[in-house]
């Protein structure tokens, strides 16, 4: 499981390097409007349905006998591919947008966007069927034990992709250049394409036997098999269901709101060099792995979960604050430190998010209940980027001409609001009650299921 779990690290690695440096790149460097750059990825999430479609072939349809590696194999393939062609494909955005080309300005902003989701569709066609693989080599008891060890090979991955970028792009400090840029860039994402390709093979050569008969897990029993219009009959099947679905969107967005712009404040306030601003989400991750820990062992078993969710959403209303407030000095070390604090609040946060998702899940229709919780947090993210670049577009037309703190902060104290707005929605979730309500709805809950 261990090595099956390498996967999730390699998407986790290309992730953050595909969403963070370029965040960096398009807002700082390239100087792209923020709610372009948040737009266009929050493409890569909104096509999360279409998790259900591949689902569905990976189930009926095997290629050389097998149900999920090749699908994990074409996937990873695309995904890597797209990621490398999006450095081309940014640079002539910004040559359009230089010249003020009416008509390469809009193929341009189309085929960001267009490629974006292109990248998440492929995101899919490798992740469904690596997780229905998960669930089809491991036994009811050991699957928690194999999603907690995936939850961290993932945030490993973030880091790992973090340092590696920079190290990797250390020879770019004070390098404004668009040439000069594209082509490293282009080189450096390239080299991690493959080597992201090759630990996939790695992670998941072997593992399935072809022609061996083994007993599938089914789309339906997945949470892969949520349509909007079933999420949203069951979402308003009972108030505490759809209480707590805006608490999932409130604490989602209060944690990733500033993702797409984070970057760009370390190198406008703090001046940092593009390989420094890199290494912040490492400084986010490693806090983040250390609070998902933390709270795992020691602080849930001993507060319970709602005190220690409640503990989270304080914590990162604090640290969002503090995030803030370290502008003022702009002192790269202080934002470090609030970084890996922002990222331990964020680990202790989600574990306790889990734990109550889970407690919250109808053990008759689970699929279903985990299918929904999970588009809540991949449509908040991706309200998140949008909203996050468009209110730093917002400020900075309120802002005095050459200010670069106010505008960031602006966007700060709206995510604090929002950490705010989920602590009192958390505060409205009853276990008791929640079980009582779909209780009572849940044959209207298993007749959408079946029909």
């Amino acid at each position: 499981m261990l090595r099956l779990g390498l996967f999730q690290g390699c998407v986790g690695c290309l992730a953050v390097i595909f969403v963070g440096l370029l965040n960096r790149v398009m807002l700082t460097e390239l100087g792209f409007p923020g709610l372009l750059v948040g737009g266009a990825l929050a493409f890569e999430q909104l096509v999360a349905p279409s998790r259900i479609l591949f689902g569905q072939i990976s189930d009926a349809h095997p290629l050389a006998g097998r149900h999920r590696t090749p699908y994990i194999w074409i996937g990873a393939a695309l995904f890597c591919s797209l990621a490398v062609l999006l450095i081309p494909l940014i640079f002539r955005l910004h040559s359009a947008l230089e010249t003020g080309a009416g008509w390469g300005i809009a193929l341009g902003v189309a085929a960001l966007c267009g490629l974006t989701a292109c990248y998440g569709l492929a995101v899919s066609l490798a992740t469904t069927p690596y997780l229905a693989l998960v669930i089809d080599s491991t036994t009811e008891e050991e699957r928690p034990r194999a999603v907690g060890l995936i939850w961290c090979l993932l945030t490993v991955g973030i880091v790992v992709g973090a340092i590696a970028s920079s190290i990797c792009l250390k020879g770019l400090d004070g390098v404004t250049d668009p040439g000069q840029l594209e082509s490293a860039l282009f080189t450096f994402m390239a080299r991690v394409a493959l080597v992201v390709f090759a630990l996939t093979l790695v992670a998941t050569w072997g593992v399935e036997t072809p022609g061996r008969r083994q007993q599938l897990s089914r789309a339906e029993d997945r949470d892969d098999a949520i349509t909007l219009a079933v999420a949203w009959r069951l979402i308003t099947s009972s108030r505490q269901v759809l209480v707590f679905f805006c608490f999932l969107l409130a604490f989602t967005l209060a944690v990733f709101l500033q993702d797409p712009i984070l970057e760009s404040y370390g190198a406008e306030v703090f001046n940092l060099p593009i390989a420094a601003t890199a290494s912040l989400s490492a400084v986010w991750g490693i806090g983040t792995l250390l609070g998902l820990l933390l709270a795992g062992l020691w602080l849930v078993p001993r507060l319970g979960k709602f005190a220690c969710a409640r503990l989270g959403c304080q914590l990162i209303l604090a640290s969002l604050l503090l995030l803030t407030l370290v502008g003022l000095t702009a002192d790269p070390q202080l934002l470090k430190l609030v970084l890996f604090l922002f990222g331990l609040a964020t680990g202790i946060g989600t574990n306790a998010t889990l734990v109550l998702m889970l407690d919250l899940t109808l053990p008759e229709v689970a699929g279903t209940f985990v299918g929904v919780w999970g588009l809540a947090q991949a449509y908040s993210r991706a309200a998140g980027k949008v909203l996050g670049g468009g209110l730093l577009d917002l400020a900075r037309t309120f802002s005095p001409a050459g200010s670069t703190f106010p505008p960031y902060a602006a966007v700060f104290v709206v995510e604090a609001a929002i950490a705010v707005l989920a602590l009192v929605l958390l505060s409205r979730v009853n276990l008791r009650q929640f079980r009582d309500d779909t209780g009572r709805s849940l044959d209207r809950v298993l007749a959408m299921e079946l029909g």
